[in-house]
């Protein structure tokens, strides 16, 4: 079920004194993904509000690994094209596939773009799947 009003919802977990700070991270983070980004001045409230500025980097940094963060912030014009799963059978906890598994059948089909992946050598044409390359 989608979350009407995620911060409703993570405002109570975050003022919880009993909850440690790292969950309280999580929790930060699991909104920030949910939103596809949040503001500055909504990001420097929580940070301050939960009182976790000496941690507040492990928020920040996920900006490096394409995550948006700050809603302003533009991540390069290329994402890597999702693969339809609707037909697979799911989980009642897992339904959600992170990219890194449409990312790693890609390569081992050998469908990764070279100019995406430059690192990622081609299979040689006699592969077969049946061995490490």
């Amino acid at each position: 079920q989608k979350v009407k009003d995620s911060m409703r919802v993570l405002l109570p977990v975050l003022l919880n004194k009993s909850h440690d700070s790292y969950d309280k991270i999580r929790a930060i983070l699991l909104y920030i993904f949910s939103t596809n980004g949040t503001t500055q001045e909504n990001l420097d409230k929580l940070i301050q509000n939960v009182q976790i500025e000496s941690d507040s980097d492990m928020i920040r940094n996920w900006k490096y690994l394409d995550v948006p963060v700050i809603s302003s912030f533009v991540p390069q014009q290329h994402k890597y094209p999702r693969r339809d799963r609707s037909k697979e059978e799911t989980f009642q906890l897992s339904r959600w596939t992170p990219v890194i598994k449409d990312v790693m059948e890609d390569a081992i089909e050998n469908k990764l773009d070279s100019k995406d992946w430059p690192y990622c050598s081609r299979c040689p044409p006699t592969w077969n799947g049946s061995g490490a390359v």
